[in-house]
């Protein structure tokens, strides 16, 4: 009777501990202020993701329009994992109940910790499935300074986010500022400004027959992309000059499709070419590319420095994407044939 009495007095004692235990675990959420999701830098954040996730994934006929409401089950981060990192998990392709979302989340999850390493980072597996967007931005943004480092997100986004902590003990919270992407000096953006004008200032100094090298180089980049229209370009001094060429060539890098009633697709005379090239440069700076010191009149005018500094911009921003796709081209068919 005595050892039963013992034995129910130290489970009384134990389960006291775990309930005094239980009030001191607290459960932190973060969450965005209102106020910030009107901010139009995070805006344009997210607007940049979006158009990042798409073109990422526009082979496989994936479209992304809410980044907290269409990636909290795992099939986007699934087939973005596939196309940035070559990574194929035999995963079920959609998972309809929460746990098969979980699952596969922690999955992909996993193998995304991975690649990014970041050990105090602000997303986890829970916080993604209850669509939290201010984790779902943290995650997206590590994965393009991590895969495609020469993407350029607005600068400077920050976010006022409130903390709210829950333990046994109450509801504590605060306002926090919280970082989304840092702040870059006018300097650096200076700098990549200025670094494709002097390569290509500097280039045109060299002697003749390593221009006309450089310009087979990016010839080759220009007619690799405008194949499948069936179209060959063949002097990069002239065939840019009326923006014909050019607008169709930022189509098929960047994966959208230029309606022909906003441009002239056979233009007669100096004013429609004009706004041709103008379209084709306020569209790169659009899309992050360097080129507002570039004069849309030099281009027309056949200027070459103008034109290859066009052209350096598209060529430095996806002739990586396409070294990576070759670089895994090449590892699969040492892949195969080593089996």
């Amino acid at each position: 009777m005595e050892a039963d009495v013992a034995q129910a007095h130290n489970e009384q004692e134990q389960e006291d501990r775990c309930m005094d235990a239980e009030c001191f675990q607290v459960a932190k959420t973060k969450m965005i202020q209102p106020t910030s999701l009107q901010d139009p830098k995070l805006e344009k954040l997210k607007e940049a993701l979006v158009d990042w996730i798409n073109r990422t994934l526009k082979e496989e006929h994936i479209v992304v329009r809410s980044l907290d409401e269409d990636l909290y089950d795992g099939l986007v981060l699934h087939h973005l994992l596939g196309r940035l990192a070559g990574v194929h998990l035999p995963l079920e392709e959609i998972a309809l109940s929460s746990s098969a979302q979980i699952r596969k989340l922690e999955a992909v999850m996993k193998e995304l910790d991975k690649r990014l390493d970041q050990p105090d980072s602000k997303w986890d597996v829970s916080s993604i499935h209850k669509k939290n967007l201010l984790a779902t931005l943290h995650l997206l943004v590590a994965m393009v300074r991590y895969f495609q480092p020469e993407l350029e997100l607005p600068s400077g986004v920050k976010v006022q986010v409130a903390l709210v902590e829950v333990s046994g003990k109450g509801i504590r919270s605060e306002v926090q500022t919280e970082v989304l992407t840092e702040e870059s000096s006018d300097s650096e953006n200076l700098s990549r400004t200025d670094g494709d004008a002097n390569r290509v200032e500097q280039l045109l100094k060299m002697e003749a027959h390593k221009v006309a090298l450089v310009k087979q180089g990016l010839l080759g980049f220009v007619n690799r992309n405008m194949a499948s229209l069936g179209l060959q370009v063949s002097d990069l001094d002239k065939q840019f000059s009326d923006g014909v060429i050019l607008l169709l060539l930022i189509g098929q890098l960047e994966g959208f499709f230029i309606p022909l009633c906003d441009f002239s697709l056979t233009p007669v005379d100096h004013a429609q070419m004009l706004h041709n090239v103008s379209l084709a440069l306020s569209l790169l700076t659009h899309l992050g590319l360097h080129v507002s010191s570039i004069q849309a009149g030099d281009v027309v005018t056949q200027d070459v420095a103008a034109t290859l500094k066009v052209l350096f911009a598209l060529f430095n921003k996806h002739a990586r994407q396409e070294e990576k796709m070759a670089a895994k081209s090449i590892g699969d068919f040492h892949l195969l044939h080593s089996k």
